[in-house]
This record gives structure tokens, sequence and C-alpha cells, in this order.
């Protein structure tokens, strides 16, 4: 399993890497996970995303604790815009940008509470695209996104999590003159890219899955994953599969 190490003043980072086929250097992309964490389905968008020529790194953001405790934790995070897991993902951009084999070119894509990091990464000026999937969107999002970088984002319609946020976060690129592309799946709920086993969702996520319609949605999941390839090529210069 390619396990690595990233260092980090907290102390090293465990993170899955996937690596392109074929000669590089590629253009690099942070995964930042759901609430479940480290698990078969990051690893598999990893691959995923080093299948369409990108140098993927999923840190795992969990790796210090109960995973309870540790969602708990990222979510005050992003409430405050500061934490130990931006300084753990800004420790993988990083660590991704000094590779010999990495242009440089960095983006960032995200999940559920991954995505919501990405919703702020985006505004960050670190990154050169995001693809934020299902990721929350808080209000003053016009403000925020002044100068952000160009964002491909999927939800589902029938997510009842998520009312109100993808014309939001639409509304906000088109007023900062964003590169964008912004897709609702009318067949998909929440998590419809995730595709976890029942046993692998924690009790405690159980119940919000629930009322979220959190689900993997396969017609929905390829129709995204091809947009998201076309847009990191167009805007990290990553090759996807033709």
């Amino acid at each position: 399993m390619p396990t690595v190490e990233i260092p980090n003043p907290d102390g090293p980072v465990p993170a899955y890497l996937a690596v392109p086929d074929g000669p590089g250097p590629w253009p690099g992309v942070v995964v930042v996970h759901d609430a479940v964490g480290m698990t078969p389905d990051l690893r598999r968008q990893a691959d995923w995303l080093a299948g369409a020529g990108l140098l993927a790194v999923a840190p795992d953001l969990f790796h210090y604790g109960r995973r309870l405790r540790c969602v708990v934790a990222s979510m005050r995070a992003m409430v405050a815009g500061r934490g130990r897991a931006f300084d753990e993902i800004d420790a993988a951009r990083a660590w991704l940008a000094d590779r010999d084999d990495c242009t440089g070119r960095i983006g960032v894509i995200g999940f559920c509470l991954g995505g919501g990091f990405a919703v702020l990464l985006a505004a960050s000026g670190d990154y050169q695209a995001a693809s934020i999937n299902y990721g929350n969107v808080p209000d003053g999002a016009d403000d925020l996104f002044a100068g952000a970088c160009p964002v491909v984002a999927s939800f589902g319609a029938r997510d009842r999590s998520m009312r109100g946020d993808p014309e939001r976060l639409r509304h906000a690129l088109e007023h900062n003159g964003i590169p964008h592309d912004v897709h609702v799946y009318p067949d998909a709920g929440h998590a419809f890219l995730n595709d976890h086993p029942r046993g692998e969702m924690p009790l405690w996520a159980v119940l919000p899955a629930r009322f979220a319609r959190a689900d993997y949605h396969d017609p929905s999941a390829t129709h995204a994953r091809r947009r998201i390839e076309e847009f990191f090529a167009e805007h990290l210069g990553s090759n996807p599969p033709t």
C-alpha cells in the first residue's frame, strides 16, 4: 500500500499517495476525505485521479485520535477557518508541490466534510483549481470567493442537507467572474460519489446520512467524474483518459 508520511510541525501526517503511470512530472491534487475518514473509498478516489494524470495525495486528518473527536475538531476548524485540519492539508499541498515529479500546479478535491474544506481552500489563493462535492457553502460567499481559483462542483437534488448551497455557490462564482462548472444531479442524494459499505458508516452518521439521502449513485458519479477530469485537465494541465 503506497502510504507516505508528510512532515508537519505537530507530527507526521499519514497519507495515501497515488501516482499516475508513465513519465512525469504531473500536476498534483490534495484529496480531502469525508467524515468517515481514511477508507477504501478514499483510496479509490485517489487512484481514479491518478488514472486521470494527477499526482494524488489523501491525508488522514483523523490519525491523531478517535474518529468522532477528530470530526468535531475538523468542524470547529472549518467554522474558525484555521486549525489542525487546515495545517495538515496545507502540509500535504506543500509536500506535493516540492516533489520532483510534480509540476507545482495543485488542485484540491473534497467530499462532504472535505467538500466544506474545499470551499474554503478554493478561496484561499493556494490552489489552481478546486472540486467541491456536496460541501457546505456559507453565507457571505460572494465576498469569500473574491479571487478564488476555478471551481467544479457537484450536488445531488435529493440531498435535503444542501438546499440552497448550489445556488449560493453559483451566484458567488458568477459575481466574482470565477471560471466554474456547478451541476446538480436530479436523481442523486448526498455522498453520491462515495461508495461506502454499510458497515463502514459509524452509528452516529447513519441518521444524518438517511436525512440527506446519502447513497452512491453510479450514473451521476460517472458523469461527475468526467466533468472533474476535464476541468482539472483545463486548469491544472492533467491528461484525462480518452
